[in-house]
Parts: structure tokens; C-alpha cells; sequence
């Protein structure tokens, strides 16, 4: 069975293993054992209660429990940029005019940002390959939107998920080889791993502090800009259909976007209800999909089942156990497809 779950230091080995997988570009998700651990130190001792909420983050995985296998990972922040900055880049307009001679021009240009301090983000969304069918990436990203409706006092009333640029095989990417290597006397991938450990003091030490013309970078770097990485596309597909949209702002290394929604907007938040469990003595394997998480903040879970209605969620003993509920118990639910209202 697929279920979501909070991650545990005993995961340190198989998220090792996950991140050496997810390769360059995974800012959140950096292949470096020490930091990782340190992560999920942070995660444990935010579902404990222990941090502040400048501190709070919260990361999930995906395990195969039939194979022992983490298959993917998420996380959410409470809130960013308050402990560390979060820098972005704003596409804004600026108008060069003579009335004189009759000149009006308008330019997009890039202005360094910390717009999104003390919002919520969605972060560290990877799947690994060998896992990528069955409708597992809509269970992993859209888990998190459930926690979100269950716990909200934990959360800003905007939240924002930074989406990977484009970059090739080799790590490289036309939009830092385009703008940032001007500034920054080291690769992409460098630059994009110390970030990934938090070492983000330098950015605002080199970066330009004005406002950089679209147009004068090269047609490569401007054409990525809001792109996502292939990779991404189907993230991407998925946030927009539960009511995440790019506003104007793109990662500063890579271009790639960053989309944000009202909390309460969210579709998985706005529809999700909560139903009473009957059990069943098979689980239904037909229907629609529900995604269906208990209400229990340090022993979350989450899963995908057929068989709920608008007022039950029927499981199996092995679904309810899974969720570690019961007969009557009230499970938090939501239909997997956007099409369907609760």
C-alpha cells in the first residue's frame, strides 16, 4: 500500500538515496547527508511542538509499505524568509517616455524581491521514477493540501510553491549562464546547492540591486523564464488545477516559477469535508478517487481509496489501518479530481 506519512530520522539512509536521485535543481532537496538529517530533525521536532513557527517545517514521504521503499517525498513550510531571507525575482514593467519626441516604451525587467517573506510553502516535491503511475504524484503533492485544511492555525493565508527551471542533463541553465554568471563566479549547480543548505547570505551580496532588462539577456535565458523543467510540468498541471497561479515572479537562478494561492482557496482546502468511516470488508476498487487523510497531527496519514461518498468514507481493515482509525471515525476526505465538488 501507498501511504503518506511524516518522516522519521530512521528514513535518513532511504532520503539519502532519494535526493542522490533527484539530481541538480532540487533546491530543497540537496544530496548532502548532514543537512538532510538536520531536516528531518527540524520536521520531527516541528510535529512535536518544539519550534516556533519561524522555525517550523514539515516533511512527508511516500512509502511502498508492501517493498520498505520511500517512493517520494514533500514538505511545507510555515513560514519562509523569516529566519533566512527568500529571494526571488518580480517581472515588473518599466517605461521609458519623451514626450518631446514622441518616444513611449515599455520594458519587462527582473527586481530582486523578498515579497513572499512569511508566507507558506509547499517545497521538496519529488517522485522517484521507478514510481511515477497509479496517480502516486497526486497523492504525494495534494497530501499536503489536506494537512493544510485539517491543521490552518499552522499556516500563512498564502501559500507559495517554488516550481524548477530548465536545466539540461549536465545541470546547466541558460538562464544563470544568461544572467546569473555575471555575478557569481561559480555553475549553476553550485550556486543552486548552497542555497539548498540555506547559505543564501550571498545573494544579496552579489546580486544586482537594479533592475535587469528582459531584453538584454540572451533569447535562450529569456525564453525559460516561467518555464518549468520538464520534469515539473506535471507539478505544475496540478497546482494550477487546485488554484495556484504565477503572479510575476521566477526563481532567481534557474527562471522557473512561482506560483501562490489564498489558503482558503485552495481546492483540496475549500472542498475538502469531514466523514465518518464505515469499514468494509474488502476495499472498493471501483468509483471515483478519494483522497482520504486521518485527523491526527503527529501520527498523520493519508491515502488514496475508491468507495467514498459525500457522507461516508467506507474502507477496508487494512485502509483503516493504515489511517490508524476506526469504525465511526471521522476521516478528512476530498475527491482526487478537481471535477468533482464535496
Amino acid at each position: 500500500m501507498m501511504i503518506i506519512r511524516p518522516i522519521a530520522r530512521s528514513d535518513l539512509a532511504r532520503f539519502m538515496e532519494l535526493a542522490r536521485v533527484a539530481g541538480v535543481g532540487m533546491t530543497s532537496l540537496p544530496a548532502e547527508e548532514t543537512w538532510l538529517a538536520e531536516r528531518i530533525d527540524r520536521s520531527v521536532k516541528s510535529f512535536a511542538g518544539e519550534l516556533p513557527q519561524v522555525e517550523q517545517g514539515y516533511v512527508f514521504v511516500l512509502e511502498d509499505t508492501a517493498r520498505g521503499r520511500i517512493a517520494g517525498t514533500c514538505a511545507l513550510e510555515a513560514a519562509v524568509g523569516l529566519k533566512t531571507p527568500w529571494y526571488n525575482y518580480r517581472i515588473g514593467t518599466v517605461v521609458h517616455a519623451s514626450e518631446e519626441l514622441g518616444v513611449y516604451k515599455r520594458h519587462d525587467a527582473l527586481f530582486l524581491s523578498n515579497d513572499h517573506t512569511g508566507f507558506s510553502e509547499l517545497c521538496s516535491l519529488f517522485m522517484h521514477p521507478d514510481y511515477r503511475a497509479n496517480r502516486n504524484g497526486s497523492l504525494l503533492s495534494k497530501s499536503r493540501l489536506l494537512f493544510l485544511a485539517q491543521f490552518p492555525d499552522l499556516f500563512s493565508d498564502i501559500v507559495v510553491a517554488e516550481l524548477r527551471g530548465v536545466s539540461d542533463e549536465q545541470g546547466s541553465s541558460p538562464f544563470w549562464e544568461g544572467l546569473g554568471r555575471h555575478f557569481f563566479s561559480m555553475d549553476f549547480s553550485r550556486a543552486d546547492y548552497l542555497t539548498g543548505l540555506g547559505e543564501k547570505t550571498f545573494v544579496a551580496e552579489l546580486m544586482p540591486k537594479h533592475p535587469i532588462y528582459l531584453e538584454l539577456l540572451p533569447e535562450d535565458a529569456q525564453a525559460v523564464i516561467r518555464e518549468p523543467h520538464p520534469d515539473t510540468r506535471p507539478a505544475l498541471k496540478m497546482l494550477n488545477a487546485e488554484g495556484f497561479r504565477c503572479e510575476g515572479y521566477v526563481d532567481i537562478f534557474d527562471g522557473g516559477p512561482t506560483v501562490q494561492a489564498y489558503t482558503r482557496e485552495i481546492r483540496a482546502v475549500r472542498d475538502s469535508r469531514l466523514r465518518p468511516v464505515q469499514l468494509a470488508k474488502s476495499a472498493c476498487e471501483e468509483g471515483e478517487r478519494w483522497l482520504v487523510c486521518n485527523t491526527n497531527f503527529t501520527d498523520f496519514r493519508a491515502i488514496l481509496v475508491y468507495g467514498a461518498t459525500d457522507d461516508r468514507v467506507t474502507l477496508s481493515a487494512e485502509q483503516a489501518d493504515a489511517l490508524m482509525v476506526g469504525e465511526g471515525a471521522k476521516v478528512r476526505c476530498v475527491a482526487l479530481s478537481p471535477a468533482h465538488r464535496a
